[in-house]
């Protein structure tokens, strides 16, 4: 079964502004001038979006363990090559979780099959930019 295509569109506001739209139905302002930096730029959100497709399989897998967390976040700071295409060439992740119960090998777990197997961002990145990450857990207090 064939899936359907993802679209997306970028129309021009003003200067290196542009409103960009999806299959989703939902519309994002992204601003290329780090100038105005008046909205988030195409890279920061292609961090945005490896942060999030990776978070949303640490709490499927998470869940699937019955692991008790609080809080999950993941963060990312990229380097970037010094000449165009500027693309990302390193890419350092932090997976964050909290609970009271949240065991280190579950997490280690989450996030080697979100980066080995599930997150399609990771997949595309890792092509162009050495990965590398760290866990942390945190104790959450009562």
């Amino acid at each position: 079964m064939a899936s359907e295509p993802t679209t997306a569109t970028a129309n021009w506001i003003d200067g290196q502004r542009f409103v960009t739209g999806g299959s989703s139905g939902h519309a994002v302002v992204m601003d290329s001038s780090r100038e105005t930096n008046s909205a988030p730029g195409p890279m920061e959100m292609v961090l945005r979006s490896l942060c999030a497709c990776s978070a949303t399989d640490i709490v499927i897998v998470l869940n699937k363990t019955r692991q008790r967390y609080t809080r999950v976040e993941v963060t990312a700071e990229g380097t970037r090559a010094p000449e165009p295409p500027a693309v990302f060439t390193g890419i350092h992740m932090v997976y964050r979780a909290s609970g009271r119960e949240v065991d280190q090998a579950a997490m280690e777990r989450a996030v080697k099959l979100s980066r080995e197997k599930y997150c399609s961002v990771f997949s595309m990145l890792e092509k162009t930019a050495r990965m590398s990450f760290e866990i942390v857990l945190e104790t959450a207090t009562p």
